[in-house]
């Protein structure tokens, strides 16, 4: 039934069954075999730095000022005794402490003490190329010199994140927020002399999330010691600036200062830039970024060249190395001119550009060209083929000729229709040299997409694309959550190179597996938000079976809950009168069943009295979600999580199983989690883990950390989320440009995080392309969108059907639309022994279920330009999902080298290392079998 052509259909049905099901065989998981490694025994020693050598590409770095180091087993890295021993050399020489391991050398600085962007560095080989990094470059206190004024977005933030969302900024954006306690920016800055100085801030100060419009304040801090309160009174609105001073007194010297949000702050501003003057001094203009030079053969910044005809620096989207890219090429009046030092010799030479290629407004995805002029030459032209969107970045090489020492190298639109590319990184090569990887994240994670409508700005994780990563350890807590002995400096370096799927694997032995779900949960799932009796969810699961729809999962959403809807904790006897015998008919129906949970209680609830009788009288009346009578928990309090985790319990009626599954909705209510050093959502979920064996909830951040689908990391990292989360990434919009995101978010959020189990809502949650539905107050997707949308969740980790009373049955759509729709939920479940040994593998060496292009192409450039519209579902099947409207859609495809892919619906086959143009009707989608 694959097959479109009939005459086919009998010789090749058996075949194709046998491909779907069996297409990746696998060993069963053995336990892992612990070989202790004690890397510390053979650590490398100097001064009050230790280095712990667990791998080729994997190397820890220690620092503490005392040289008491962590040996213990931190929150994040629970791993390190699982690495084999590794040999390596070391020795000291000219005042450097080297390390080489055959596949990276690390260089230290004898006697230098914390590390830092100039004393240790590492070196790899990704590729062809020679790789230098600077691990620990980002991560002190950058300068912020006497009486010059900075931008806050390029200081150290600690929660605050880079936003460009309002006018009137100066510089690449704002630090925004300032919403939990804790959140700082920090800076160096060093005293001539003596005596009291004055810090200014540039800030914007207006309602915020809470409802207030009011005075704030901030504490800055000296080298750590708490000093004065910054107050900030209210600003016009957010587009509108003010300023406010604080005297700050100081010895000569070099000093840490922090603007931080304490406990007893109130933060919820925004910061533009500051500066440290003399008392009196007025607020220093923003000094206008200088051209910078750009040295044969190296990687430069396109941004930073000689900026013209409107072209400007930007940072809204992901994938670029450094602070951003070159935006603005919309004209032919617009350019950047390069100064390109040291080359050496007349001659012919290579011009290395990377750039994105989306589409542009209104207008359809095409090739673009460029003008590449040196200096009195003709220019030369480049063309740059469409990438899969704004976030996915290709590389290409055009000749030139150059003279020796210094030349001018100016890039700009040939003519109007050339023009609306944007540039990351610009290099001038020899004409034999390889294509110059930047330190760019490949892929990359957030909290949730809650609100999202086709873009998303990320987080950068552990991939990049030349090859090394720094995972900065040093804020996590010990395994068994206690603090570290000592502050220090604690960061693991990877060093895969090109070798992506190592560097997962390493990071799955050291910070543990991808949670492995049970193999039910790689079923189909119904879940709607909408209020329904019991009676009501039985006729939906009778509907479905008479109908030939598979459902293996039945979440009941937050209406069945009493006596509030959003954060009772009793099932509703209007809804479900007999809740024991309602999930006994679930099992005898073969479904696993899952409730919405939110986590907060009304003072009002029966529930609460023995709640705060358990948390000792601590919970806060704090105002959710669920209104002024609203009580929170704080799950990093013993006592509150105890009284948290017994209300589920007290939820059910003795005797009953219960759901399988709670769905931690945590979203809109002001739970929070205090305990140090370890990321909120992943101790909460934790919890869930040990509840029910996984955790159904968003995760990598705190809803404190910006809001409940914030990109803004924690300082304690996205690593532990894993080990015990099928992540559910939040209430999307239900229009085309989701779906598309969608398509490179999945396999790039694995690559950044390792973990496996993503559910986005299937058909998206709310808004966008909706029309009146099937039940009273319904809505539904138009029939094209609703068939693409399950068509991609059948080749995604969860294909989980939700909504916002929207309708999600095939039934509810027209004819073309269900039969699509039966179609790919039904071929869902003919992949589920593959899809359930995709998801063992990935437990067991880190690679994810679904794969973007580069971790099995990592040398192809296509494998980059095309990750936002194409991955590998498993080690088998080519995936690119349908993303525009109509019941006919043409998608272009490359097909990588090295294999043919037969189309598993029409059986034709397509030569590896080309690109096609595939047409597919709403009863197929793009899916290749590699051979």
């Amino acid at each position: 039934m694959l097959y479109r052509d009939s005459r086919r259909r009998g010789a090749t049905a058996a075949a194709t069954a046998g491909i779907l099901v069996t297409g990746l065989m696998l060993a069963p998981s053995a336990p892992a075999q612990a070989s202790p490694n004690k890397a510390k025994d053979g650590a490398v020693r100097s001064g009050d730095a230790r280095f712990e050598v667990l791998s080729p590409t994997l190397i820890r770095t220690e620092y503490q000022k005392d040289g008491k180091f962590t040996d213990a087993a931190t929150f994040n890295a629970i791993g390190r005794d699982d690495f084999p021993r590794t040999r390596f050399t070391k020795h000291v020489e000219n005042g450097w402490l080297t390390i080489d391991t055959g596949a990276m050398t690390l260089r230290y600085r004898v006697g230098s003490g914390a590390f830092n962007a100039d004393n240790l560095t590492v070196q790899l080989k990704t590729g062809e190329q020679v790789v230098q990094g600077r691990p620990w470059a980002d991560r002190a206190a950058p300068d912020c010199a006497f009486g010059v004024l900075c931008e806050a977005e390029s200081l150290q933030l600690s929660g605050p994140g880079v936003a460009t969302d309002h006018r009137g900024y100066t510089g690449r954006g704002f630090a925004a927020g300032f919403a939990s306690s804790g959140d700082s920016v920090k800076f160096a800055v060093d005293a001539s002399d003596s005596g009291t100085k004055q810090l200014t801030v540039r800030y914007a100060n207006s309602t915020g999330g809470d409802g207030q419009n009011v005075a704030r304040t901030l504490t800055v801090q000296v080298d750590g010691d708490a000093g004065p309160t910054l107050t900030l009174p209210p600003t016009a609105n957010w587009d509108t600036w003010g300023l406010a001073s604080v005297p700050v007194d100081l010895t000569a010297g070099r000093h840490e200062i922090s603007v931080v949000r304490g406990p007893n702050d109130s933060g919820n501003v925004n910061i533009d830039s500051l500066a440290v003057v003399n008392p009196g001094d007025s607020f220093p203009a923003p000094t206008p970024p200088q051209p910078q030079p750009l040295r044969f053969g190296t990687l430069g910044e396109a941004e930073t060249g000689a900026l013209s005809g409107g072209a400007r620096p930007a940072n809204d989207h992901n994938g670029a190395s450094g602070t951003g890219f070159l935006a603005g090429l919309e004209n032919t009046t617009s350019a950047v001119a390069l100064t390109v030092t040291d080359v050496p010799s007349a001659g012919d030479y290579r011009v290395q550009i990377r750039y994105a290629n989306g589409q542009a407004g209104s207008q359809p995805v095409q090739s673009r060209t460029m003008s590449v002029a040196a200096g009195t030459a003709a220019p030369v032209t480049a063309t740059l083929p469409p990438t899969s969107g704004w976030d996915y970045w290709n590389t290409v090489a055009v000749p030139v000729h150059l003279d020796g020492g210094t030349n001018t190298v100016t890039l700009g639109c040939p003519t109007d229709s050339s023009c609306n590319v944007n540039v990351d990184t610009v290099a001038v090569t020899s004409a034999d040299s390889p294509l110059l990887a930047p330190h760019a994240p490949l892929g990359g994670y957030r909290r949730g997409l809650d609100g999202v409508s086709g873009a998303a700005l990320t987080s950068a994780g552990l991939l990049y694309q030349d090859g090394w990563y720094l995972l900065d350890d040093s804020a996590s807590a010990l395994r068994d959550t206690k603090p570290r002995p000592a502050a220090e400096q604690d960061g693991y370096v990877f060093a895969y190179g090109q070798d992506f799927t190592r560097g997962l694997k390493e990071l799955s032995t050291l910070t543990g597996p991808t949670k492995l779900l049970p193999k039910w949960a790689y079923g189909v799932w119904w879940s709607e938000y909408y209020d329904r009796t019991a009676s009501e969810f039985q006729d939906v699961v009778a509907k479905a079976k008479a109908e030939g729809v598979p459902m293996d999962v039945l979440v009941l959403d937050t209406d069945i809950k009493a006596p509030d809807k959003w954060n009772g904790w009793s099932i509703d006897s209007t809804r479900i009168p007999d809740p024991k015998a309602f999930f006994q008919w679930a099992k005898n129906e073969g479904l696993h069943t899952g409730i919405n949970i939110h986590p907060s209680i009304l003072g009002s609830d029966p529930k609460f009295a023995q709640a705060q009788a358990t948390a000792k009288g601590k919970l806060q009346r704090v105002g959710c979600n669920g209104g002024a009578d609203c009580y929170a928990f704080d799950f990093g309090d013993p006592d509150q999580l105890k009284a948290y985790m017994q209300l589920h319990d007290e939820m059910l009626p003795k005797g009953s199983k219960g759901p399988d599954l709670w769905w931690m909705d945590w979203c809109c209510d002001n739970s929070k989690s205090s305990l140090a050093g370890v990321t909120p959502d992943a101790w909460i979920n934790q919890q869930y883990a040990d509840k029910t064996g996984f955790a159904f909830s968003r995760a990598y951040g705190s809803l404190q950390a910006g809001g409940y689908s914030s990109p803004t990391p924690v300082a304690t990292g996205p690593w532990a989320d894993k080990r015990t989360t099928l992540h559910f990434t939040g209430d999307t919009t239900s229009n085309w440009q989701t779906l598309q995101m969608e398509v490179g978010y999945t396999p790039g959020e694995s690559a950044a995080t390792g973990l496996a189990a993503v559910s986005h809502d299937i058909g998206g949650h709310t808004g966008g392309l909706q029309q009146p539905g099937s039940e009273p107050g319904s809505t539904k997707l138009p029939d094209d969108l609703y068939a693409r949308w399950v068509q991609f969740g059948t080749f995604q980790p969860i294909d989980r059907l939700h909504s916002n009373h929207s309708d999600r049955l095939p039934s509810q759509y027209g004819p073309e639309a269900e039969a699509s729709a039966k179609k790919f939920l039904n071929l869902r479940e003919e992949l589920l022994p593959y899809t359930y040994a995709a998801a063992q593998e990935a437990t067991r060496t880190g690679t994810p279920i679904v794969r973007s292009m580069y971790l099995a192409y990592p040398n192809e450039q296509a494998a980059y330009a095309t990750a936002g519209s194409e991955y590998l579902y498993g080690p088998d099947y080519l995936v690119a999902p349908v993303t525009t409207p109509g019941n006919t859609a043409t998608t272009s495809v490359w097909f990588p080298p090295g294999n043919d892919w037969t189309d598993i619906f029409t059986g034709k086959t397509y030569q590896g290392g080309t690109t096609q143009n595939i047409t597919t009707t709403l009863d197929t989608m793009p899916v290749f079998k590699k051979h």
